[in-house]
């Protein structure tokens, strides 16, 4: 065990570089992985010719699934990989019109689909990459979609309209032909790489590129398509827990992880991708040799360009790391269950893996602590903490608190070495906020949620000496494990989320009321 440390740096580096009882182990080289990454985008856009329509799966900003389940992996990866290349590559977000009309939301930031849109033309532009259109898919004249459109056109951003096509992706010499993909528009680019990305899955980013590639070769220009999906990774085992952890993620899409028969066929090699992928290459592979005479894959894992299997450095660091994250999903698909949210078979299913994985949730050491911690208060909801030296802090229910503020404060005072008895934020403080949440706002709940608990913590730091070494400290929680044992307010998990803190909520109401905020 280490020696605890106040300086949060020096004690977040030693862990992650050296490791704890397993946790924050570096498994993955994220410089190997941006060199190696781009090498080979470049050398797929060689292949074609000088132009690619690259499908990019997952999330390339915060892609915080990646960076738990391979510890090293930084959120922002992809995006650095293609700064590296920023000159040559142009961004096409592509957005199903359906999500916009049902107002379908992220779960992992809780924002519409269409404003996620607006949000990643900022967040690349910010940051250097050309953002040359939003193409909407499936688009059937939808009242709230034509609204869409005007403000991006509103917004100088182009717009493009892709339709639905019947048949699609059966019917090949329809698909393939001026009343398919000949009746979408064309999008016009400019650079050499075209990044297809999306709010989220099922946007319609392949068919958007293959609508490219018909229009492209009507216009004479020999364009090519590769896909970038960082999981499951191929050259991993299919059963190797970061695969098995990318399909508790998915559970709900029922994407289900299968060695790929094709590329074992072509080339008598093992390689593992997913249902979807394997099911529909026989029509990509048909569509293809309608457009091009020929395809220029003999399997769904020829199209792709993962190298992340190549960059992981401590397998075993990735194989706890993955658990950790099957036994997170499992907590929570069971409060998407009981929100009415997700079917049983979700749960089975991630229940399944776990089997598959040898792990029960009794390996996530916060869970008992935190059931402990409120049977011993009388079943009071109580939030339990793991630092990164072993240690569990616990935070209860009380007249001032609510269990995830109080955990803070305590896991923080731990960090910064003062005695749990000591008064991190002075009752006078906390007795004004909650006559105006009462008296004013009308709200039933008297107790400080996470959010207020760290705005009273930081204008305590301005007059206590105690106080300010804990808030400096709230950046060192960053990879901390929690577990509530009942599902938090939004306010709380949007707190413990945007401090970085992996948190799993038992499926239980803090009340039997129907309505919950």
């Amino acid at each position: 065990m280490l020696t605890f440390n106040l300086n949060c740096d020096k004690i977040i580096n030693e862990f992650f570089v050296n490791g704890v009882n397993g946790m924050f182990r570096k498994g993955f080289d994220n410089d190997a992985y941006i060199r190696l990454q781009s090498e080979e985008i470049g050398k797929r856009i060689g292949r074609f010719g000088g132009k690619l329509y690259l499908e990019f799966g997952g999330k390339l900003f915060d892609d915080f699934h990646a960076s738990r389940v391979l510890p090293g992996f930084e959120p922002d990866s992809k995006l650095q990989m293609l700064l590296n290349m920023k000159d040559e590559a142009e961004v096409v977000i592509v957005i199903n019109s359906e999500h916009i009309e049902n107002n379908k939301v992220r779960g992992d930031i809780g924002i519409t689909y269409d404003v996620d849109v607006l949000r990643l033309i900022d967040a690349f532009r910010a940051c250097g990459l050309y953002v040359g259109s939003v193409c909407i898919a499936q688009y059937r004249g939808q009242a709230g979609v034509n609204s869409f459109k005007a403000k991006l056109e509103g917004f100088g951003v182009k717009v493009f309209l892709h339709y639905p096509i019947e048949g699609y992706p059966y019917d090949v010499k329809h698909i393939v032909s001026d009343e398919g993909f000949g009746k979408n528009e064309y999008i016009e680019t400019t650079r050499p790489l075209v990044i297809l990305t999306a709010p989220g899955p099922g946007s319609g980013k392949m068919a958007t590129c293959l609508s490219q590639l018909y229009h492209e070769h009507k216009r004479g220009v020999k364009a090519g398509y590769a896909k970038f999906e960082t999981f499951p990774i191929w050259n991993l085992p299919l059963k190797h827990p970061v695969n098995l952890a990318y399909e508790a993620a998915t559970a709900d899409l029922d994407d289900i992880n299968m060695i790929d028969p094709y590329h074992l066929e072509a080339y008598g090699v093992t390689t593992v991708n997913y249902n979807r992928d394997v099911e529909v290459f026989p029509v990509l592979n048909a569509i293809f040799e309608q457009i091009w005479g020929e395809s220029p894959y003999k399997s769904p894992t020829d199209m792709g360009v993962n190298m992340v299997g190549f960059c992981i450095v401590d397998d075993d660091a990735a194989r706890q790391a993955s658990n950790d994250e099957i036994i997170r999903r499992y907590f929570k698909t069971l409060c998407q269950k009981k929100k009415g949210n997700c079917p049983e078979s979700s749960v089975q299913k991630v229940e399944s893996l776990m089997r598959q994985a040898h792990i029960t949730e009794e390996d996530r050491p916060v869970v008992s602590a935190a059931l402990e911690r409120s049977e011993a208060t009388d079943n009071q909801p109580a939030v339990a903490i793991e630092l990164p030296d072993g240690r569990i802090v616990t935070g209860k229910t009380s007249a001032l608190l609510g269990a995830a503020s109080a955990a803070l404060l305590n896991a923080v005072k731990a960090y910064a070495g003062l005695e749990k008895p000591v008064k991190l934020i002075d009752p006078a403080i906390i007795e004004p906020v909650q006559k105006l949440k009462v008296t004013t706002l009308g709200n039933h709940n008297p107790r400080l949620h996470s959010d207020e608990t760290l705005i009273a913590l930081s204008i305590s730091a301005t007059m206590n000496d105690e106080a300010k070494l804990a808030y400096s400290k709230l950046e060192c929680l960053r990879g901390c494990e929690a577990h509530s044992t009942v599902m938090l307010a939004q306010v709380d998990d949007d707190i413990y989320r945007k401090l970085g803190i992996n948190l799993t909520c038992e499926p239980t109401y803090t009340s039997k009321k129907l309505f919950h905020k």
